[in-house]
């Protein structure tokens, strides 16, 4: 389960603190117009940004000043972050260890994220040969063959088109369901959080100022009212 307890950031005259709770295998929407802090959240938990304040625990183990790489934690973003001259095979097995030494487990690892995935048959290529589409599915497969606990997803499949996005989240709902993996998902689009999501925070002005159940979407707070007229 994670915790997140007063977890702050002082940016200028701004402070940003964020307080809420994802239980073990839900998938957690977030939700908040553009500059209200969502990113800057998803930053502090993988390490990217130190806090002034607050801590953040997974299974009741705090990893909040520790450093981005023993985070219990994967992340996708907007852009997929492949390394051009690695093949597929390569750019996945990449998170699992750095110097790219697997034993046959670990190849065996590989494989099955990739056939997750829909990518069994292109290991063999580069990323250039790739749709976008495609190199999201290669970032996802890396994130899968980490088996971490905790996946954070910011916004990485904005820039597809609404279909191949919805068939991306389905993804990412079976892979949280297979690995009992707890997500939290930035998004722009409250359609995704009715797709997969099981909660929804809202965020504004560097506040969580909603956490609950998905049908504050049919009966909206003003505040979030007012963000989905004007989304």
């Amino acid at each position: 389960m994670l915790h997140v307890n007063n977890l702050t950031h002082h940016y200028h005259s701004t402070t940003l603190s964020f307080s809420f709770s994802a239980d073990q295998g839900s998938i957690t929407a977030i939700l908040g117009a553009s500059g209200a802090g969502k990113s800057t959240l998803l930053t502090l938990l993988c390490g990217l940004l130190d806090p002034d304040d607050g801590k953040a625990e997974m299974d009741g183990v705090d990893f909040t000043n520790k450093a981005a790489h023993e985070r219990p934690l994967s992340i996708l973003f907007q852009e997929h972050n492949l390394f051009s001259h690695l093949k597929v095979e390569q750019n996945i097995a990449i998170g699992i260890s750095p110097s790219l030494k697997l034993n046959d487990t670990q190849k065996m690892g590989v494989f099955d994220a990739a056939k997750s995935v829909g990518l069994a048959e292109y290991l063999g290529r580069l990323p250039d040969e790739l749709s976008g589409g495609q190199k999201q599915r290669v970032a996802l497969a890396r994130c899968i063959v980490r088996r971490k606990p905790l996946l954070l997803l910011d916004e990485p499949f904005s820039a597809l088109d609404p279909a191949l996005r919805k068939e991306m989240l389905l993804l990412v709902k079976n892979m949280a369901e297979e690995q009992n993996i707890t997500v939290l998902m930035v998004t722009h689009h409250p359609e995704d959080a009715r797709l997969i999501a099981d909660r929804l925070l809202f965020v504004d002005d560097g506040q969580v100022i909603y956490k609950g159940d998905l049908s504050v979407l049919d009966s909206p707070t003003p505040e979030l009212k007012f963000y989905l007229n004007h989304k």
